[in-house]
């Protein structure tokens, strides 16, 4: 099976190319499913048929569905919720605020993407296209799996046995709620799904992503952001769409100056992401809207290939023996230097670009190393672990490894 998820800047025309993209898939004989977790749901309108939160057969091996997100929140959340409710009443929190402090700002999003392991298990579709909320909201979304994790992993565990040991005494002094197993049994759930999407996702053999593009300024410098951050988090890009450009054969001196900027737009395009393929969408003389549309579409972006093929494999990171020392190797391109943090703690090795940090942990051939520098070749930011050596001083300590 694959995945192909769709994201760019809003109004790039994602969903447009996500649907055409299923279009083309479907009438090549591939079982297709297009879901939406976009919460301005436009799957619907693209394809110009009501859908719904389910699976709805729209053209023969063609699927669609808009996922119910706030579903999804109560059926992954609930349980967890009651407790946090139940907490915040107790401290003297009104029940209507504590309804609404007790769900996280974007969770329900997040909840969203559990559907497709959902749809991945049932083995009912070869192809699942995905359109990703906007690129901003994307990036939260992907790295929550992995943010979540370090808690499940790490302090989840204590935080369990510290409850047990500690409840009949809490019990017998304070009203104060206490979590009991139901809510740890949730938690571990929600764990278990999250990890299961996050697998699925950096899985270069199932899961690509493509930036979907116009050839504006603004648009391209959020995509080269967006890549960036992607990287960071393992997730690869296989093809770069660059959508709504104005053909050749359009004379109009209207148009001249426009098919001028748009040109030169594209080299940046194409110099940027290097080696990833670049996909062109003409800007067409018509809504595209509906599955004849669309398919059309689909025809001219993809050509005579599968639409869903891997276009381009990247690596985003990778581990190399070199002489006597180990290097890690992160390739964060387009990532402004000055913004970088690279530190070494415990078993973990942390990342931060920006406002985006990833925790990596080490595996134990590292772990017994220390960081001895890092330093970017290329677009690429190498770490290289070794035994200390005589007379090192502070390698391997929080802030060890600065980039």
């Amino acid at each position: 099976m694959r995945i192909l998820l769709f994201t760019g800047k809003g109004g790039v025309g994602k969903t447009t190319v996500a649907a055409a993209t299923a279009a083309r898939a479907a009438a090549a004989g591939q079982r297709t499913l297009v879901m939406s977790t976009d919460p301005a749901h436009s799957l619907a309108d693209s394809f110009d048929v009501p859908l719904g939160a389910t699976a709805t057969s729209i053209a023969p091996n063609l699927w669609a569905e808009q996922v119910d997100a706030q579903e999804r929140l109560e059926s992954n959340w609930r349980d967890i919720q009651e407790y946090v409710i139940a907490f915040l009443n107790w401290a003297g929190v009104d029940t209507v605020e504590a309804e609404e402090l007790s769900v996280i700002p974007g969770l329900d999003e997040i909840f969203a993407l559990t559907d497709i392991k959902t749809h991945v298990d049932s083995s009912s579709y070869d192809l699942l296209v995905v359109d990703c909320a906007p690129t901003a909201e994307t990036l939260r979304l992907l790295s929550l799996p992995e943010a979540i994790n370090w808690y499940i992993e790490r302090i989840f565990p204590v935080q369990r046995r510290a409850v047990k040991t500690v409840r009949p005494l809490l019990t017998r002094i304070t009203s104060m709620p206490i979590a009991d197993d139901r809510i740890f049994a949730a938690v571990a759930r929600l764990h278990r799904n999250l990890d299961g999407v996050r697998q699925l996702l950096t899985n270069e053999r199932i899961s690509s992503i493509r930036l979907v593009v116009n050839p504006e300024k603004m648009v391209i410098a959020e995509a080269r952001r967006t890549y960036t951050y992607l990287s960071l988090f393992g997730y690869r890009v296989d093809a770069i769409v660059v959508n709504r450009m104005i053909p050749e054969e359009v004379e109009d001196p209207y148009f001249g100056k426009w098919k001028e900027i748009q040109r030169e737009h594209l080299q940046v395009v194409r110099e940027s992401f290097d080696p990833v393929p670049i996909l062109i969408a003409r800007l067409f003389d018509r809504e595209m809207v509906g599955l004849p549309l669309l398919e059309m579409m689909g025809a001219e972006l993809y050509g005579p290939g599968d639409a869903a093929r891997l276009l381009h494999r990247d690596e985003p990171m990778r581990i190399r023996k070199r002489g006597a020392s180990y290097v890690l190797t992160l390739r964060l391109p387009f990532a402004d230097r000055s913004s970088l943090n690279v530190f070494r703690k415990a078993d973990e090795l942390f990342v931060r670009v920006g406002s985006h940090k990833r925790n990596i942990m080490l595996p134990q051939a590292l772990q017994r190393l220390e960081v001895q520098d890092a330093a970017f070749v290329e677009d690429r930011l190498e770490v290289r672990f070794a035994r200390e050596s005589a007379g090192a001083s502070g390698a391997g300590g929080e802030g060890s490894g600065r980039g």
